[in-house]
C-alpha cells in the first residue's frame, strides 16, 4: 500500500507552495524542501542527490517545482535537479508531478494544443523542457509513475517570476499601469496558480488508473482578445477603492534595446512569439478523466492574486446605502 506521503521540491515558490498546502488540505502528509531554513522544512538542496534521496525516503508522491534561484543558470542547473528527483522516485516507486509549461511547443503546433501535438520548440528554454519530458518519460518505465500538467502563464498569490508580477505589473505598490504584453486583438492562455495546484492534487487521487506517463493540459482562463485580464485588474482596483489604472503597451522595443545587455530580457524576447500568435491548450482529456477542471472566477482571481502581491488596500471599499426613515 502506498503512503501518503508527498516531498515537495521548491515549495517556498509560487506553484510549490500551493501544492504543498493543498496536499495538506486533502489530508497528506507533505514534506517540503528548500535551500535557505525554515521551521519544518527540511534545509537540503535539489542539486544534491544524497539530500534528495534522503528527503524522499518513504514518499510516494514527489512534486518538483523547483526552479533556480531568480531563473539564473536554468539551462545549467534544470536538468541535474530532474535526475536526482527521479533517482529518488525510482528508488522509492513514487510518482513525480511536474508543472509543465507551453515553451517546449513550436509555431508548427499552433494555434491548439493538445497533449500528443508535436514538440518543436524554438527557443532555448524550450528545448530543455523537451527534454525533462523526454527524461521522465524514460524514467515511467522504470519502477515510477509520471503525472505532468500544462498550463499556460501562471498568476496568483505568492507568485515570483511571472509575466502577470513582473511584466504586466509592480509588485508591493499600487496598480497606477498595466503593461499588456499581446500584439493587439491576439488571444492569451492565463492560469490561476491555486486552481491548477487544485487540478495536480485531484489527479494524484487516481493515479493509480492513469498511464504510467500522464499528460494533461488545462484551459485556465482564455483572454480572448488579450484586453479581458486587464480590465479584471482594473474592476479589482476601483471595487478596492483605488484608482482605474491605465492599460498600455508593453514596451517590446525597449526590451529589445536592452536585450543583449541583460539576459533575462534575451529571454522574454525569445519567448515574445507567445503574445504575437494564437495558443490554447485543449483540456478534452482533463474534462474526460476528472468531470471539470478546477476554475476560480476570473476577479476572484485577480482579486486574491493582486492582495497577495501587496497591490490592493487592505479591505474593500463599501458603499453607503441611503436609508428612509419616517421619523
Amino acid at each position: 500500500m502506498e503512503s501518503n506521503t508527498a516531498l515537495v521540491l521548491g515549495a517556498t515558490g509560487g506553484i510549490g507552495g500551493e501544492m504543498a498546502r493543498q496536499l495538506r488540505d486533502a489530508g497528506w502528509t507533505v514534506r517540503a524542501l528548500r535551500r535557505s531554513g525554515e521551521q519544518q522544512i527540511e534545509r537540503r538542496d535539489a542539486m544534491n542527490r544524497e539530500d534528495v534521496l534522503a528527503a524522499a525516503e518513504g514518499c510516494s508522491v514527489i512534486v518538483h517545482a523547483v526552479n533556480p534561484p531568480g531563473y539564473r543558470r536554468w539551462g545549467e542547473l534544470v536538468l541535474p535537479m530532474l535526475d536526482n528527483t527521479i533517482a529518488a522516485a525510482h528508488a522509492n516507486g513514487a510518482t513525480i508531478v511536474l508543472p509543465g509549461t507551453v515553451y517546449n511547443y513550436g509555431p508548427s503546433s499552433f494555434p491548439t494544443l493538445h497533449e500528443d501535438s508535436p514538440q518543436q520548440p524554438i527557443t532555448r528554454k524550450g528545448s530543455i523542457r523537451v527534454e525533462m519530458e523526454q527524461r521522465l518519460k524514460q524514467a515511467s518505465s522504470q519502477n515510477c509513475r509520471v503525472l505532468l500538467v500544462r498550463a499556460g502563464d501562471f498568476f496568483g498569490p505568492k507568485l515570483g517570476s511571472s509575466w502577470f508580477s513582473q511584466g504586466m505589473l509592480k509588485p508591493g505598490q499600487p496598480v497606477k499601469s498595466i503593461s499588456v504584453p499581446n500584439a493587439p486583438g491576439m488571444g492569451h492562455q492565463w492560469s490561476y496558480l491555486p486552481d491548477v495546484a487544485r487540478t495536480m492534487v485531484e489527479l494524484l487521487q487516481l493515479r493509480s488508473t492513469l498511464d504510467p506517463f500522464a499528460a494533461f493540459h488545462t484551459a485556465g482562463h482564455w483572454d480572448a482578445d488579450g484586453t479581458q485580464l486587464a480590465e479584471a485588474i482594473c474592476r479589482v482596483v476601483v471595487k478596492r477603492g483605488g484608482v482605474k489604472p491605465k492599460v498600455r503597451a508593453f514596451p517590446w522595443w525597449l526590451t529589445v534595446l536592452a536585450a543583449p545587455f541583460v539576459p533575462t530580457l534575451r529571454e522574454l524576447c525569445q519567448m515574445r512569439y507567445l503574445w504575437s500568435t494564437r495558443v490554447k491548450m485543449s483540456n478534452a482529456k482533463l474534462v474526460s478523466t476528472l468531470g471539470h477542471e478546477p476554475h476560480t472566477p476570473l476577479d476572484e482571481a485577480v482579486e486574491a492574486a493582486l492582495e497577495g502581491m501587496g497591490c490592493l488596500q487592505t479591505t474593500p471599499v463599501r458603499k453607503l446605502s441611503t436609508v428612509n426613515s419616517d421619523g
